[in-house]
């Protein structure tokens, strides 16, 4: 019965378009993930010069614009390194090819890929690996400042296979835990990130046959708990830790994290998915509904990276369960868009359009992001297309966040000139993220028609929209109003 009410709906999404414009919701969450490890996506290759690293990256926020996204999720943390200057990590070998060389001439890599990001309006989340430290061991330029070097004891050594072997910090050793929060300590105090993102690499993923080497960590640590619970609880004391951290000192930046599609089976709890595979709680000891329970985390943007009709981790079980365990907090779906081509589900042009029109069907679900940012350069299927001319061709603001802030700003003050509008800042108004610029047809000012938006304006004390911008809405009605950095919006003022 499941498998056919999921071809029905399959069947009814491929055979319907979106209707119109005003359609596309006003907010939702649209972003992409920017893997640097590997250089998968950024830089292209190691030791770019740094003018072609700066193009390269502005080439991908101009892509991702032009294609309807409104955030980033860039990955600053790879494997204990830094995209940034940092007293506690070297210099990434993914940016200059020998960890621990800074960029020559020197620039710093993070806020130049900050700045424009909010020039273009768009959020900017730092993605963090929090427990990989040696990509591959004896292939990874390591240098001599690098924490495996200093605390040797911090770490343990795991993998095999064609990845080859990785060291990563262990998760039961107190005091790892407490240098991984004091590098996001750093980052939250001198950067003007959006956000604080983890992706689903707690525990490693496991080797058949091959056992975590934490034996010794858990007789030290285990405190009576069994080994699950243990490694759980481990993850827990860290989620908590960042969580207060970033909260005590910038109370506005979100922290989210991306699991693995399937938090537990069915067949292993009564609350658990329609699924069978790997999960994040009893293979990765990631609980991720707890933390999302406990409001230590802001939102969770689970990688469900299958199609329709799947065997083991159908797509549309799985977004009906994570919509149905939100907690109040935000969720956001992340689309396996690189699988283009790899299958006959994933030739199908309309796999991708029907995963977003799924998503959009849920209250609970604010958005979704796709893996991975060099796919735009291939535009598979067609789907940058469609992205840009029918499921994201009208601009959408990113959902904000009532438990972080629910107060609008005030409304922005306007002043006709001749063929130009002048926009200031309303009084005492806190920080802004933006300006909403509104074209509206005469009589019908309708600000929550996402296709009456027509531009976002980086947030100034002052905006001008001047004689030329204003040609392209002749008989128009402009509106304008302000974003906050929680991307509360004030009310529409109409210039007259």
């Amino acid at each position: 019965m499941k498998l056919q009410k999921s071809l029905s709906l399959y069947i009814f999404f491929s055979f319907c378009f979106l209707l119109s414009k005003a359609q596309n919701p006003k907010f939702e969450f649209r972003a992409v993930w920017i893997a640097s490890v590997e250089n998968i996506d950024w830089p292209s290759k190691r030791g770019l010069p740094v003018d072609s690293q700066k193009a390269e990256f502005i080439r991908l926020l101009d892509m991702f614009q032009k294609n309807g996204l409104n955030a980033v999720i860039m990955q600053i943390r790879p494997a204990a390194d830094a995209f940034y200057p940092s007293s506690l990590e070297p210099w990434s070998e993914y940016l200059t090819g020998v960890q621990g060389m800074p960029p020559s001439p020197y620039y710093d890599p993070l806020k130049f890929m900050i700045d424009e990001t909010h020039k273009r309006s768009m959020e900017f989340h730092a993605w963090c690996n929090p427990y990989r430290a040696v990509f591959s061991v004896g292939k990874s330029s390591i240098a001599p400042n690098h924490i495996t070097h200093i605390q040797k004891n911090w770490f343990l050594t795991y993998g095999g296979g064609t990845e080859g072997y990785k060291k990563y910090f262990d998760p039961g050793n107190p005091e790892a835990r407490i240098f991984v929060t004091d590098v996001v300590k750093d980052i939250v105090t001198r950067y003007d990130v959006d956000a604080i993102h983890f992706d689903d690499y707690f525990y490693p993923y496991p080797i058949a046959g091959k056992e975590f080497p934490d034996g010794e960590s858990f007789r030290k640590h285990g405190n009576g708990l069994s080994k699950a619970e243990w490694r759980r609880s481990n993850c827990d004391s860290i989620i908590l830790s960042i969580s207060k951290t970033i909260k005590s000192i910038k109370p506005n930046v979100k922290f989210g994290i991306s699991p693995f599609g399937i938090w537990r089976n069915l067949k292993n709890d009564a609350d658990g998915s329609a699924t069978n595979g790997l999960s994040n709680y009893d293979d990765l000891y990631a609980d991720i509904l707890l933390w999302q329970k406990m409001g230590w985390i802001d939102y969770v943007l689970p990688q469900c990276y299958w199609e329709f009709g799947h065997k083991l981790a159908d797509y549309e079980v799985l977004v009906d369960w994570w919509a149905g365990h939100s907690y109040g907090k935000h969720v956001y779906i992340g689309h396996g868009w690189y699988r283009a081509g790899s299958n006959a589900a994933w030739k199908d042009k309309n796999q991708l359009p029907n995963q977003i029109k799924l998503l959009r069907e849920y209250g609970n679900i604010q958005g979704s992001a796709l893996y991975n940012a060099k796919t735009f350069y291939r535009n598979p299927n067609g789907w940058n297309d469609s992205l840009r001319n029918h499921y994201y061709n009208t601009i959408a603001l990113v959902p904000p966040m009532k438990w972080i802030d629910s107060i609008p700003p005030p409304n922005p003050f306007i002043t006709k000139k001749g063929n130009t509008i002048l926009v200031r800042r309303g009084i005492k108004s806190e920080r802004l993220r933006s300006y909403v610029v509104y074209a509206f047809t005469p009589g019908k000012p309708d600000g929550d028609n996402a296709a009456n938006i027509v531009k976002l304006f980086e947030g100034a004390d002052e905006l001008i929209l001047d004689e030329k911008f204003l040609a392209q809405y002749p008989g128009k009605l402009i509106g304008v109003s302000a974003l906050d950095w929680n991307n509360n919006e004030s009310g529409v003022v109409i210039a007259k």
